[in-house]
């Protein structure tokens, strides 16, 4: 057929708010769009229809949301809103009327619907017969794999259950599907994601599957296991990094594989306290001393391990000794990357109406105590690998700068994108290129990030 008798496509644009489960939610829709015979805008001038794929978890992140949408509107007009936040579709339209429609968390058939009726297609079905790559957000060298959607959890703090409904495995053969597929078309690193990535397959009793001429379980260390066997080149598997670990106790498991090399040896645990009481109050379990002696044995068995978590400060009723407690804990659990978030309401949390709220003073107070303590350590963990060699993954390539300082900007292991550190490259070698994997000497450091030369 001759493609070049085609009238334009249409073009959508899109703005993706909200975390990297979000992110994947709009590469779907917009896969599925263009495979419909769209095409992508860059900017809201060339759009003929804008998403706006929303964050409703806080109330800050709302506003962002709204925000996000007013500019859409006053940018370009025609607007359809999607995602965490299309549940308050009357607070949407009280803010933005003009809006064209709303849909919620992954109904991925109403924003393609929507976006029909708002802009038809021009080109036919018969687009279908065109080859029609994969739509990515991320660059090509990383890929984040959601292999859930949902939670079991109940939180007091979170809607997230409400927002997203309860834990909904996908089969173990289509995300090892997928996976392969991102592999092969230059993915180096897989991000495994989900709202509770231990609890994969829990809901379908861990459904086997036949893949590669064997039995896989619907279950975090098989697929660990798995995706460890793929090749990215020369028998070499991508990294495999797990985000949204609870530390339930087959987690156990998973260690031996970053030992092994299968497994990129880091872990991101929601740990979100450590004092019991608070933990209690949060519905969380409260198990800070078992998991100390745990991450001894992880780092026992893979020396190399990164533990990276993030923590609540000013959730109601905390104390001053509840805060300290955590503090303490932090001192002895000495994680590698630590990330803070001061207590926000979230509406319909069961959290709003517990007493003792904490004054956002003493919030913002503790907040920055907390971020001290965790820079202390982050410094004195980083100065440590001060003349070691490790693999990194490039992100970016430049020119050093007029101090030599800066050439190409990469991660080690231990810094998933976005969220952890850098490793900031002194020289360029030929031919260097971005989702490269080199060998890179560390000369020094400071509180979040490295400083080396590709050898």
């Amino acid at each position: 057929m001759d493609t070049t008798t085609l009238p334009p496509a249409k073009k959508v644009g899109m703005v993706s708010l909200g975390c990297p489960k979000a992110l994947v939610d709009s590469e779907r829709i917009l896969t599925r769009l263009r495979a419909d015979g769209y095409a992508m805008s860059p900017d809201y001038a060339g759009a003929d229809v804008v998403l706006v794929n929303t964050c409703g978890f806080l109330d800050s992140a709302k506003e962002e949301s709204l925000a996000a949408i007013g500019e859409a509107i006053a940018e370009n007009g025609r607007v359809i809103v999607t995602g965490c936040m299309g549940d308050e579709a009357d607070a949407i339209r009280a803010a933005h009327p003009q809006v064209l429609a709303v849909t919620g968390a992954h109904q991925y058939e109403d924003v393609v619907a929507a976006v029909h009726e708002a802009a038809p297609p021009s080109q036919g079905p018969f687009v279908d017969l065109i080859p029609q790559p994969d739509v990515k957000l991320t660059p090509r060298h990383y890929s984040y794999l959601k292999i859930s959607e949902g939670c079991n959890h109940s939180c007091s703090f979170c809607i997230i259950p409400d927002l997203r409904g309860k834990l909904a495995s996908r089969r173990i053969d289509a995300v090892l599907r997928e996976a392969e597929k991102l592999v092969a078309a230059g993915t180096r690193e897989l991000l495994v994601i989900s709202q509770d990535t231990s609890a994969y397959g829990v809901d379908t009793r861990h459904d086997p599957r036949q893949w590669k001429g064997r039995e896989v379980r619907a279950h975090m260390t098989d697929l660990a296991r798995e995706l460890g066997q793929l090749d990215i080149g020369g028998g070499v598997p991508p990294w495999v990094r797990l985000h949204y670990v609870y530390p339930y106790p087959h987690v156990d498991a998973v260690i031996p594989l970053m030992a092994e090399g299968l497994l990129t040896p880091y872990l991101d645990i929601p740990f979100q306290h450590a004092s019991p009481s608070v933990l209690k109050r949060m519905k969380r379990p409260a198990n800070e001393a078992k998991v100390l002696e745990r991450l001894k044995n992880w780092r026992d068995i893979c020396p190399d391990i990164a533990v990276r978590s993030s923590f609540v400060v000013g959730f109601p009723g905390e104390t001053e000794e509840d805060f300290q407690y955590l503090v303490d804990w932090l001192e002895e659990a000495r994680l590698d990357r630590v990330g803070a978030f001061r207590f926000e309401p979230v509406h319909g949390a069961q959290a709003n109406a517990l007493p003792d709220q904490v004054a956002e003073d003493i919030k913002e107070e503790r907040y920055a105590r907390l971020m001290e303590v965790t820079a202390r350590i982050s410094a004195a963990k980083l100065e440590a690998k001060v003349g070691r060699t490790m693999p990194v993954i490039i992100d970016e390539v430049g020119e050093a700068d007029e101090d030599g300082d800066i050439g190409a900007t990469g991660r080690s292991q231990a810094d998933a994108p976005e969220i952890d550190g850098n490793v900031y490259l002194r020289n360029v070698p030929d031919n260097l290129a971005q989702g490269d994997i080199v060998q890179v000497e560390i000369e020094d450091a400071d509180a979040h990030d490295l400083f080396g030369v590709v050898v």
